[in-house]
């Protein structure tokens, strides 16, 4: 009666072992797990199998020895009379019974476990599950999308149906709270309220969305609403402790409130607050006009600025390769000058570009502009790695066509950095260049100042993920296989302030980039200085 039990091997340890969580900031991580979760399917029904058989055996043994003791215990002496009876009564009460004690105290679910707790040191850690949670509020803010919609999952572009349960935005709601975005919890409860009320089956129950939001709304400022909230819930729970001390609280500064307004402002009035809250404000002066630019409004391109692009053939300064297959350019911006490239890379380079990038691939930092040392930063999230032209011919012939393109020197850029962003991918507003303030920005690197940025668009992305200018009004929108390029100083050395930009986080799709920063030295006659500050 023994079973074997078979321990299936994942195959995607060796792909997950160099993750280091922060699934969240790269979709081309986070794809792994996806065959990871599909692993564990096999594996979960393998263990099922083994149970099912298990429990067969099980219950033929049981039949077998139900027809048995039906015929034996009716005549039991006239049973054991013959020998034969007597002889199987003792052995299987000696030896039969006791194995099939074995078998049902057999772990069937060892394999599966085994499974289990080596994969999940390379599971998502709480850190992925808040940082996703904060990146689908972030593209609830930018785009302007209700918690209804982001649950009935109605976002342009997609392809797949996806839908949050009601236990799912009580998630979102308890992660906002965790973190004292009380706004954002207030948002995601009220969704859970309006699920629960529709009918739909959840493990959370009402009084503890309503202790969640009571609280919320408490912190909010909105006292009336607050003993609204917590009377529902003493109502379905009487004996809620912390809600009958919030209660009394709520009462005694409800009654202060009173005795200290000097206004005509009756309760009545009080307690018809718009069940509407204000976002905060944040760090960000130009967040609005940042936010705008990603959902396509307030771009400034007016028809008479249109009438200055055009498009044309670009052969560089005569560059025999660009003479004989010259690139086609195209003016996004008029000034600063900002123009886009087609066709510079193809689909083979892109995908094995991503390929060499992928192991690499490590959570994107930002050169601390009073050390000149790469930090992470909130407001940048995606992964990166920096490619060397020794990592692959490709890298050497991007490099090369960046190069005979732009008519810049590439002995003194920076190395190719390939970008993927994650859930809600996003770079907010920044400057390329070090500012008069932050002169030690690049002096490890000496080559100066970053003079210009050359941008490839490595994938499409369905919904979202622009590269905006909020000083400008712009709004660029990837396309595979495209190049952005722009100056990021004057003639003369400045900074131009115009070219402050941005990432849009991606609402839907995967968005590869890779980039080249150039460096003032070594192009002092690939562009000459202008003669005055402004040049």
């Amino acid at each position: 009666m023994k079973l074997q039990v078979s321990v299936l091997l994942m195959p995607w340890f060796g792909v997950l072992s160099w993750v280091q969580a922060e699934f969240f900031t790269s979709i081309g991580h986070m794809t792994d797990l996806i065959y990871a979760e599909k692993d564990l399917v096999q594996s979960l029904k393998e263990y099922i199998l083994v149970e099912e058989a298990k429990l067969a055996k099980i219950k033929s043994w049981a039949s077998k020895m139900e027809a048995l003791t039906s015929r034996s215990a009716a005549d039991p002496e006239g049973y054991l009379a013959h020998p034969v009876n007597a002889y199987k009564l003792v052995k299987r009460l000696n030896t039969d019974w006791p194995a099939l004690g074995d078998l049902v105290l057999q772990d069937a679910s060892a394999g599966f476990v085994a499974n289990l707790s080596v994969q999940r040191q390379f599971f998502p850690t709480d850190e992925d599950e808040s940082g996703a949670a904060r990146a689908l509020m972030r593209l609830q803010d930018t785009y302007k999308l209700d918690p209804d919609t982001i649950s009935r999952g109605e976002l342009p572009g997609t392809k797949y149906q996806a839908m949050l349960s009601v236990d799912d935005c009580f998630g979102l709601g308890r992660s906002a709270y965790n973190e004292g975005d009380y706004y954002h919890t207030v948002l995601w409860m009220e969704q859970v309220l309006k699920q629960l009320d529709a009918g739909e089956e959840a493990t959370v129950t009402k009084s503890l969305v309503l202790d969640y939001l009571s609280y919320a709304v408490f912190q909010l400022g909105d006292l009336h609403r607050a003993v609204e909230l917590t009377r529902r819930l003493l109502s379905l729970d009487p004996s809620h402790e912390r809600a009958g001390g919030n209660m009394r609280y709520f009462e005694r500064l409800l009654e202060e409130e009173r005795g200290k307004s000097l206004s005509n402002q009756t309760d009545a009035g009080l307690a018809t607050q718009e069940n509407l809250y204000e976002r905060p404000t944040d760090y960000l002066p130009e967040r609005d006009v940042y936010e705008s630019l990603c959902r396509g409004e307030g771009v400034k391109l007016t028809p008479r600025r249109r009438k200055k692009l055009f498009c044309r053939y670009h052969h560089g300064n005569r560059v025999p390769q660009l003479l004989i297959a010259p690139f086609k350019e195209e003016d996004e911006w008029d000034s600063p000058h900002i123009v886009r490239y087609y066709d510079v890379m193809s689909d083979e380079e892109i995908e094995r570009i991503k390929e060499v990038a992928k192991p690499k691939l490590a959570r994107a930092t930002v050169r601390d502009p009073k050390t000149g040392v790469l930090t992470v930063a909130s407001y940048r999230v995606s992964k990166s790695s920096w490619l060397e032209e020794d990592d692959d011919p490709v890298v050497a012939r991007v490099n090369r066509r960046m190069q005979h393109i732009t008519g810049l020197t590439v002995k003194t850029a920076e190395l190719l950095q390939v970008a993927n962003y994650g859930m809600g991918g996003q770079y907010e507003p920044h400057f390329d260049f070090s500012r008069s303030d932050e002169q030690d920005a690049f002096k490890r690197l000496g080559t100066g100042n970053r003079v210009a940025t050359f941008l490839n668009y490595m994938s499409d992305v369905e919904a979202g993920g622009a590269t905006v200018f909020p000083d400008l009004g712009a709004a660029i929108w990837p396309k595979k296989g495209t190049a952005v390029f722009w100056y990021n100083l004057l003639r003369s050395g400045e900074g131009d302030y115009r070219t402050r930009h941005a990432a849009c986080p991606v609402l839907v799709g995967c968005k590869w980039v890779s980039n080249k920063w150039f460096h003032e030295r070594g192009q002092e006659f690939l562009r000459p200085c202008g003669t005055t500050e402004v040049d």
